[in-house]
């Protein structure tokens, strides 16, 4: 592109990004081992930059400023800037900044630690992400489901569920202590040149994870292990080095045989197992005893200890289904259904996601008298809509109806405070029509409307985006 020419719109550079997507996942499904070169120029493409950059403005972060104080939805001259980012990448002259620490804080006194890059920096990010990411996705394996396209939790849930009800009844809970912080760059870097010829794109990615960071405190400090959670392109880099994980467990699989095959081996007294991974969160879903499920342990730590990851101790642990466990929010157990002598596994919402999302609607509650109701609503819906939505596909019915009645009452108790001198039939007159708070078209949004339906167990049906048709599906 010469530099008098305009930019693409964006309808057009999404159309031609797609296409080239969908090239480098053929050519990376057809030759499991082909090493990609010049796609420096991808990274630096104009239609590339503008996907890129329409990402950046358009999602929730782009409300946060990076060690530069500039907001990415203030940035009005949007082609400017790609403009200095292009000049920039194409003579090399491109550094990218430190993150900006927040420390955002979570359970047991403990803290979580975000990195907010620059609106310069997230875009080729953002450019760096739309070039490696379908080229990698043709060699992720199927039982990983955490920030991949097309797939979520609930797949997660229902593979879960597919095989706890199939005589896996032994779980190994896994959690990786501080992942994001301790992954081993060279692990990464390592695992990146195996698809990654350019050695450009690769120094590009070794900037970033070594970029630093700017701490609350005012210090900068190095980054010399981890990829920073809330970076664009650290959930790619995340799965690529956790993938060693996936493989390990997938090659296990396929050595067990077909149904069949693995049928005689646990007639045989053998284990069998299978792992269903979401991020750093995973579990490993074992049909055999609880010293098979043990057994598992050593042999994850000795998979992740080349990424310069380990388990933690405290949070790591082998279950029973009928003792039942958390994951992704959801509790999973099995039970004998009421009025039977059988026994079902059952997903439903568990307590800590029911605690999280009744703060939630607590603190919106709490204070901000000077709001309207209308007002209080538009926040507290979508919070309810939300979790609705993410839970409606387990057994939840009675817990939207008492998360109803929980918004019900702090919505209600908020008005009382709100309107102290209002009696009961003014306010059941003015903001109670059939006892639901509204105001105008807005009204309280009941949990208990959601419909309960059960999610569709896709196991490796889920297609790819950048599928052509002449391909095998890739899940």
């Amino acid at each position: 592109m010469n530099i008098g020419e305009p930019w693409p719109d964006l309808d057009e550079a999404q159309a031609r990004v797609l296409k080239v997507q969908t090239k480098l996942h053929q050519w990376a499904t057809d030759d499991p081992h082909r090493r990609f070169d010049d796609l420096y120029n991808l990274v630096c493409d104009p239609a590339f930059l503008v996907v890129a950059w329409d990402r950046v403005r358009g999602n929730r972060g782009a409300r946060s400023a990076g060690v530069d104080g500039v907001v990415p939805r203030s940035i009005v001259f949007g082609d400017v800037l790609l403009g200095r980012l292009r000049a920039e990448l194409k003579d090399r002259s491109f550094q990218p900044m430190p993150v900006r620490e927040r420390l955002i804080p979570k359970a047991a006194g403990k803290v979580r630690m975000l990195g907010i890059a620059t609106a310069r920096d997230r875009v080729v990010q953002a450019s760096l992400k739309l070039v490696l990411e379908p080229i990698f996705e043709a060699d992720f394996k199927p039982c990983s489901y955490g920030f991949r396209p097309k797939r979520r939790a609930q797949d997660a849930i229902a593979e879960i569920n597919f095989f706890a009800s199939r005589s896996y009844e032994w779980v190994l809970e896994g959690d990786i202590k501080a992942c994001f912080d301790e992954i081993s760059h060279p692990g990464i870097v390592g695992r990146l040149r195996e698809r990654i010829g350019d050695k450009r794109v690769v120094g590009l990615v070794k900037a970033f994870l070594h970029a630093g960071i700017l701490g609350e405190d005012g210090r900068n400090r190095e980054t010399i292990t981890g990829t920073p959670q809330g970076g664009i392109l650290s959930p790619v880099l995340a799965n690529i080095a956790l993938s060693v994980l996936d493989e390990h467990f997938a090659e296990a699989w396929e050595s067990m045989g077909d149904f069949n095959a693995r049928a005689a081996r646990r007639r045989k007294g053998l284990a069998t197992y299978r792992l269903v991974r979401y991020a750093d969160d995973f579990v490993v879903l074992v049909a055999g005893s609880r010293g098979d499920a043990e057994g598992l342990r050593v042999e994850v730590q000795r998979v992740l200890a080349p990424m310069g990851l380990r388990l933690s101790e405290e949070k790591t642990r082998v279950v029973h289904i009928d003792e039942g466990f958390d994951f992704l929010g959801w509790r999973i157990q099995r039970q004998q259904k009421r009025g039977t002598t059988k026994r079902y596994v059952y997903t439903y919402p568990s307590k800590k996601a029911v605690l999280a999302v009744c703060d939630r609607v607590r603190a919106l509650t709490k204070g901000s008298q000077h709001l309207t109701l209308s007002a209080l609503l538009d926040r507290v819906n979508p919070v309810l809509r939300g979790w609705a939505n993410y839970f409606k596909h387990g057994v939840s019915k009675a817990t939207f109806s008492y998360l109803d009645t929980f918004a019900w009452r702090r919505v209600v108790g908020w008005l009382r405070r709100k309107h102290h001198r209002a009696n009961w039939s003014w306010l059941r007159r003015r903001h109670l029509p059939r006892w639901r708070p509204t105001e105008g078209d807005t009204t309280l949004f009941n949990p208990a409307s959601v419909t309960i339906t059960r999610y569709r167990y896709r196991a490796n049906r889920i297609p790819s985006p950048w599928a052509t048709g002449t391909e095998p599906v890739v899940a």
